[in-house]
Order: structure tokens, then C-alpha cells, then sequence
């Protein structure tokens, strides 16, 4: 990769055209890190698109970098931050934080009252949730809907999932709560004003 500058945004109806990348490497890199993912259809990330619930990050020669999207469960009670990939070029460079960082703060603005939730079995996006007010939770704790469920169904770990009645899996549950994170905020600026 050649220095570009990088774009972070809301994608929208023109970025469409790199639905079919994006579903190809978000495969690649899960059979390349022996991990499970949850296949998303062409359709359904259009529709994320046309939504407005997708950010994109392209270079400003309009090269692809990187990709995630959020849905929204449980009657606006929960959005999911997921399919976060960026492109192997564009990787170990802060892409992958610019695009989660953007997604959040989308979820954030679109939905305040709502807990966010992401499942990963990767430890850079564990980590990059944990930077965002993440924490580790039981599956119990994330949105229940079926058809929440039926988007694991293309993973090839779902047979543990089922197993273990949708309680775990090998992918960590982790949730932002606006009403948790609130009360620490509080706390914290309590804490400072008694120092």
C-alpha cells in the first residue's frame, strides 16, 4: 500500500459495488485465522447500505479498505456492531479502530437508549471494544431474537452453539450498556471531586 489517504464514512448507495469484495475477504479471513463467521449474503449488505447502517473506509482513488455494519434487534433495545473487516493492505495501519470507533459512535448517535453488543473470537476487536466501554457478557445478556439467531446459522461453529443451547459459543459476547456506562462516568467525576 502506497501512502493514500483513507476515508472513514457512512457508506452509501455507490459503495455497493464493493459488496462482493467484501463478503470475498471477510471468507478469506476467517478460513485464513481457522475461525468461525457468520456469512452475510450480497443482498443483505446492500441493504445495510441503502439503510445507512454501514460505514466503509476507501482511499481517495475509491480502492476498497475496509467495511462493518450495524442491525438493530429487540425493537431498538439492542444493535449489534458487526462484519468488521478490512482489506489485507490496508491492515496494522488503524483502519480497523477508525471504522469501529465510527460504527459505534453511528450506533450511539442513531440509537442512545440502546445496548451495543458485538460477538467476535478475535482478540484485536475484544480489545478495541474493551477501549470502548465493551464488556464481557453471558449470550443471555445480548438480544434473543430469532432471527438474531438465524445469522449464526452459516458459522461452522454453530453446532456448538446449538449444543450448548444458545448460552455460549466459542465467540465472546460483548456489550456496551449506556445506562452502566452513565453511572461510571458519574461515579468517576465523583471520585475526582472529592480528591
Amino acid at each position: 500500500m502506497e501512502n493514500q489517504l483513507i476515508f472513514v464514512r457512512i457508506a452509501t448507495i455507490n459503495d455497493i459495488r464493493y459488496v462482493d469484495e467484501i463478503i470475498k475477504e471477510t471468507e478469506a479471513s476467517a478460513l485464513a485465522r481457522g475461525t468461525g463467521i457468520a456469512k452475510r449474503s450480497p443482498e443483505s449488505l446492500s441493504k445495510k447500505i441503502c439503510e445507512g447502517k454501514a460505514v466503509i473506509a476507501v482511499t481517495s482513488r475509491g480502492v476498497w479498505a475496509g467495511f462493518a455494519y450495524f442491525e438493530v434487534w429487540d425493537g431498538g433495545r439492542f444493535v449489534s456492531n458487526s462484519g468488521l473487516i478490512v482489506a489485507p493492505a490496508f491492515r496494522n495501519c488503524g483502519v480497523a479502530r477508525a471504522i469501529k470507533e465510527r460504527v459505534f459512535l453511528v450506533s450511539r448517535r442513531t440509537y442512545p437508549e440502546a445496548r451495543i453488543f458485538s460477538i467476535t473470537s478475535g482478540l484485536t476487536v475484544m480489545k478495541m471494544n474493551s477501549s470502548l466501554g465493551f464488556q464481557p457478557v453471558t449470550f443471555s445478556e445480548i438480544a434473543q431474537a430469532p432471527d438474531f439467531w438465524e445469522g449464526c446459522k452459516s458459522c461452522v461453529n454453530y453446532d456448538v452453539l446449538e449444543r450448548k443451547g444458545k448460552c455460549n459459543c466459542l465467540c465472546t459476547a460483548m456489550l456496551f450498556d449506556p445506562m452502566v456506562s452513565a453511572t461510571q462516568s458519574a461515579v468517576a467525576q465523583n471520585v475526582s471531586v472529592q480528591r
